[in-house]
């Protein structure tokens, strides 16, 4: 097992503000290891006070960030993805053990974060407005940051998150202060260290800390000009509240319930088996993405469902860490609590369980939520198909009706995402046009290209991430007209 002292952590970590750690001086919490159980560093839990301070921070730095040139903050995020691709085997252990998922997962995390800061490096360049002839002059259209940005990230995947939040509003011009998850801050914290040492002070700040305490302190902030949250549907409502409230603007990417649809004309039934296995248990299930009801055609189901239930049986349940783990545990014991109710409800529900369901011992890791895959044949409109888990739990349908099929899977409150296999054209493209989801993975789950734009449709979020127009979230976009004469009187005519 690794140990801390190996990871370089800080016994504690504050509020890091104008490129400083402040000293813990009220309360702290504990960020545990999953698995174990171990306590492995000491956060502040901070409030009202030092989300003032960083806003403050931010507001000053804002004015000499925003006059440098795009060239110039794209040459710093370059530098940021550089340490960081330096770092990545460290920080990806941090989160492992933070989180509780699988080395090789975190590792790829880090390796997009990674591609993000180096694609909106280059976006940045290119983030232009418009410009156009009138009569004796012409119209500018020009894009302008909002000043400071109030980010609030979520625990599922750190790395990603807060890329994801800070390279496009750095990007663009704007200064930050993002808020990590109070249950995967360690990664975020161990960033910071590298941004102190690329970035100016007050560029970006980080303070970690409770939703209901340091998030609500951010979000109410007088001082912040736009807020982007990643997280939970019901949260995405009190973050938008807040921003109606004090009329700034709000970019959410929210939760999700995804179809991934089986048509019968598949030619390589074991691969895509494979990948819609990934499309549900990838991240312990612990995923907004994930293709959780899986939609699977009658003339080839039977077969179908026997190659899922054997592939589930075969996936090996362990330590984070371990080379051979291919599910770890999940992040908390109230995420794992919450998980096993669902189950309990699928069955009380009449679902038919196939497949896992149970909570199993890891030796070593005795406090993590390790929870086997769990396959369920449902229906659409029971609970456990309409309403987000967040774990290791697929519902399998059974479809020969086409537009049936389409309803249902468009048939439930989210829209982020959804996946589809087929060898038809046909198939790929009607069916793609008709399903209400900001993303259609055709042939290949979770298929994120940069550039590609990622945000959903109906509960799912509001803007679109990962792409350039992300850019246009996070500016103004203000018009100036140049005439090259003043007009003939018209308004008060000579007498």
């Amino acid at each position: 097992m690794t140990s801390t002292n190996e990871l370089s952590l800080s016994e504690t970590y504050g509020a890091f503000i104008d490129n400083e750690f402040r000293p813990v001086a009220g309360q702290t919490f504990p960020a545990k290891h999953a698995g174990t159980g171990e306590t492995v560093a000491q956060l502040a839990r901070c409030g009202r006070t030092e989300i003032d301070a960083a806003v403050q921070a931010a507001a000053k730095a804002a004015p000499a960030w925003r006059a440098r040139s795009a060239e110039e903050r794209a040459e710093l995020l370059l530098k940021l993805a550089a340490v960081i691709e330096a770092d990545t085997d460290r920080l990806a252990r941090i989160d492992s053990i933070d989180i509780g998922r699988r080395l090789f997962e975190t590792t790829l995390d880090h390796r997009f974060a990674i591609s993000q800061y180096r694609y909106f490096a280059a976006a940045a360049i290119t983030h232009e407005g418009f410009g156009r002839a009138i009569p004796n002059g012409y119209l500018v259209a020009k894009r302008e940051p909002y000043g400071v940005c109030g980010l609030i990230i979520p625990w599922n995947v750190p790395a990603i998150m807060a890329a994801f939040k800070i390279a496009p509003a750095v990007a663009a011009g704007n200064t930050v202060v993002l808020k990590p998850d109070e249950n995967a801050s360690l990664s975020t914290m161990e960033l910071c260290k590298h941004i102190a040492r690329i970035f100016p002070p007050g560029v970006i700040n980080v303070v970690p800390g409770f939703g209901e305490e340091a998030g609500a302190a951010l979000t109410a902030h007088p001082g912040v000009a736009k807020l982007a949250f990643t997280g939970s549907s019901e949260v995405g409502r009190i973050i938008s509240q807040a921003g109606a409230e004090r009329l700034v603007p709000v970019s959410l990417e929210l939760g999700g319930k995804s179809p991934n649809i089986v048509f019968p004309d598949i030619e390589d039934i074991d691969a895509v088996v494979d990948n819609a296995m990934f499309a549900t248990m990838y991240c312990n299930g612990q995923s907004c993405l994930a293709g959780t009801r899986l939609f699977v055609h009658d003339a080839i189901y039977d077969d179908f469902m026997e190659r899922l239930v054997a592939g589930m049986r075969r996936v090996k349940v362990g330590p984070a860490l371990a080379t051979d783990t291919i599910m770890s545990s999940l992040v908390s014991a109230e995420q794992g609590e919450r998980v096993l109710k669902y189950i309990d409800i699928g069955i009380s529900e009449g679902a038919r369980l196939m497949v896992g369901g149970k909570r199993v011992s890891v030796e070593g890791n005795e406090a993590g939520y390790f929870i086997e895959p769990t396959v369920f044949e449902a229906t659409n409109s029971m609970r456990i198909a309409q309403e987000e888990i967040f774990g290791p739990v697929l519902s399998v349908m059974r479809w020969s009706d086409y537009d049936q099929m389409i309803a249902e899977a468009n048939g439930v409150r989210y829209g982020l995402a959804a996946g589809l296999y087929t060898s038809n054209l046909r198939n790929a493209w009607e069916t793609a046009d008709r399903l209400q989801a900001g993303s259609v993975w055709i042939n290949q789950y979770f298929n994120l290209a940069s550039g590609s734009p990622f945000g959903g449709f109906k509960e799912s979020g509001i803007g679109s991430e990962y792409c350039h127009e992300t850019l246009n979230m996070y500016t103004h976009l203000k018009a100036i007209t140049v005439q090259t004469k003043v007009m003939e009187p018209w308004f008060a005519p000579k007498p």
